[in-house]
């Protein structure tokens, strides 16, 4: 029978970590929207799937097929002026429980004059146990516009896991024309995974999810964003000047869905969430 390894002075080995970098840009020509540049290392992978509309659609894959403690993932897109380029994810990013340290992930998006970029990853699932910091910065042009989202499944719902010991630090910042008009900063750790059947806190909620629009038109949309999150009780809207921004919560991933998606097709332009979202 094989024994089991026993470590020097009772240390583990370190374990190898994922790490993965993504990097996709736009160009302009004859007045479409195609790829210009694009960077891939690790697992971090970017497809560029054929798309019949004026805008360039980059798909995210993680191939480690998920992220845990100590692992790294960085995004950057670029929309150049004058193209749009709309961003998400083959399917739901996975966080696993951790030994030590946090899954971190990074995203850069940068929307230069005229353009428009769309940030639409599927959900995260955060698993009992896992640790995750991530952070979005967006510097967008004066006239530019952008469409962001990012929501959060909490544990694994066919397995009735609430994932109480998890630990989720999201931080948003947004600059349009050189000014900072959007920043947030969100922590929920175990003592707050405990007590998040509080009013206060996610009112017994396992789905959320921040949806941000910024652009010149926001005032039109506004009304029409208002009536569709009419009849959800755990979803509000607000604008200030031309920015939107909607939280939802719901207690499954399914229930955040039927507020998120008609919101993303009310403000896409094409009236349709990604295909991914619906395969």
């Amino acid at each position: 029978m094989l024994e089991s390894p026993v470590f020097q002075g009772g240390a583990a080995p370190t374990l190898q970590r994922a790490e993965g970098d993504g990097r996709v840009t736009t160009k302009s020509r004859d007045g479409l929207s195609v790829l210009d540049t694009l960077y891939q290392s690790g697992c971090g992978k970017i497809r560029v799937p054929r798309a019949y509309g004026n805008w360039l659609e980059a798909v995210l894959i993680n191939t480690s097929g998920g992220l845990t403690g100590g692992d790294k993932m960085g995004w950057s897109a670029q929309a150049a002026a004058e193209t749009r380029l709309v961003v998400t994810t083959q399917a739901c990013e996975r966080i696993y429980r951790s030994s030590g340290g946090a899954a971190r992930v990074d995203s850069r998006l940068t929307i230069e004059a005229g353009a428009r970029l769309d940030w639409l990853p599927q959900e995260t699932i955060v698993f009992d146990g896992s640790a995750l910091d991530r952070t979005l910065d967006v510097d967008m042009a004066a006239d530019a516009t952008f469409l962001g989202l990012e929501a959060v499944i909490l544990g694994r719902e066919a397995h009735g896991e609430e994932a109480l010991s998890a630990s989720i630090s999201d931080s948003w910042r947004v600059w349009r024309g050189g000014t900072l008009i959007h920043a947030e900063s969100a922590r929920i750790d175990a003592g707050d995974m405990m007590a998040r059947n509080n009013s206060a806190l996610l009112n017994g909620a396992r789905a959320y999810g921040t949806l941000c629009y910024v652009a010149k038109d926001a005032e039109r949309h506004i009304e029409k964003l208002k009536t569709l999150v009419g009849n959800f009780p755990t979803a509000g809207v607000s604008r200030i000047g031309d920015k939107i921004v909607l939280r939802a919560t719901g207690r499954s991933g399914y229930q955040l869905r039927k507020i998120i998606m008609p919101a993303i097709a009310a403000l896409s332009g094409a009236g349709a969430v990604p295909k991914l979202w619906s395969l």
